[in-house]
This record gives structure tokens, C-alpha cells and sequence, in this order.
């Protein structure tokens, strides 16, 4: 195992990284440019963007629509299951995996983290970072502008309000809504 593929491997489990080794920063690029073609396309050639979403995300659903514009950091790292529907402007920073179940549904503006970073500023700006996984579970609603931080899982049939900035688990079945839930 190369030195990347260790820093990979620590990313992907939550340990300290470092987050600026170059092929980090390759792999950035390359999922930024295909993200400018896909949120550049003419939205009513559905075919073609359904196509280049697979080439992002590898891993979804039969069933999806993302409504242009979409960013995320390398797409490798986020599954999504069937009948997918996101609104405008979704950013999955996945860093650790983020994996969104079926039949779920996202306002526009909505934001997915995983990517944490040190308090301190004197460690912060060494630029190491680490990552904690996004999970949504099956038949879930988040409204517009909502947050999700690193670490959270929302149960089956949750619903998070517009505007909510989630920090910790939501209870399947629930109805969540306001900062710091």
C-alpha cells in the first residue's frame, strides 16, 4: 500500500489525514470537471445527465433526478438507492461514505457533510483533517436549506424541516425541525 492509498484508507475511517496530498487534490479536479459538465448540460437531455451522474456517483438507484446544479467532493463515496429525487444546489461533501436510502427526497439548498476539521487553529492550518460518515435512511424528506453534519444518521420516514441544521441522529419516524437538532 502507497503512502495515498494509506491516507485514503485513514479517510475512509475516520482517523487524521492528510488532506492535501497531491493525489487528493488530483482526484478533486477530476470529479470538478466532470461536475462542470454535468451541471453545464442542457437540462432536457435527461439520458445524457442520468449517464454522467453514474460516472460521478457510481453507486445509485435505477430511479433518480437531480435537479442541476449538484457538487460533491469525489462522488465515490456516496450511495444512493432507488426513486432519488434532489432539489437544486445539493453539496455532498463525502469525504467518508454517505449513503442515502430509497424513496428519499431533498429541497433545494440542502448541504451533507463529513469532512471535520480541528478546532485549533494551529493544527487546522497544517491542513490534516478527518471524516465522519452521512447516513439517510429509507423514505426520508429534508427540506430546503437544511444541514446535515458529519456523524448523523436520520432514520427510516424522518422528516428534517427547511432551515435545520441537523448535529445529531434522527429518530426514525419523526418529524425534526430548527438549529443544533
Amino acid at each position: 500500500m502507497d503512502m495515498f492509498e494509506r491516507e485514503w484508507a485513514k479517510m475512509l475511517n475516520g482517523e487524521v489525514y492528510d488532506a492535501v496530498h497531491p493525489e487528493f487534490l488530483r482526484r478533486l479536479e477530476a470529479t470538478r470537471s466532470k461536475l462542470w459538465e454535468f451541471n453545464n448540460m442542457d437540462p432536457t437531455n435527461v439520458a445524457r445527465l442520468k449517464a454522467l451522474f453514474r460516472e460521478i456517483v457510481e453507486n445509485c438507484g435505477d430511479e433518480f433526478h437531480i435537479n442541476q446544479p449538484f457538487r460533491c467532493d469525489y462522488g465515490c463515496n456516496i450511495s444512493i438507492g432507488n426513486n432519488f429525487f434532489a432539489n437544486y444546489n445539493l453539496t455532498i461533501l463525502d469525504e467518508a461514505k454517505v449513503s442515502i436510502g430509497d424513496n428519499v427526497f431533498i429541497g433545494p439548498n440542502v448541504n451533507i457533510y463529513t469532512a471535520c476539521h480541528p478546532i485549533e487553529a494551529e493544527p487546522r492550518n497544517t491542513r490534516v483533517q478527518w471524516a465522519e460518515p452521512v447516513t439517510i435512511g429509507n423514505n426520508v424528506w429534508i427540506g430546503g436549506n437544511a444541514t446535515i453534519l458529519p456523524g448523523v444518521t436520520i432514520g427510516d420516514n424522518a422528516v428534517v424541516g427547511a432551515g435545520s441544521v441537523v448535529t445529531k441522529n434522527v429518530e426514525a419516524d419523526t418529524v425534526v425541525g430548527g438549529k443544533g437538532i
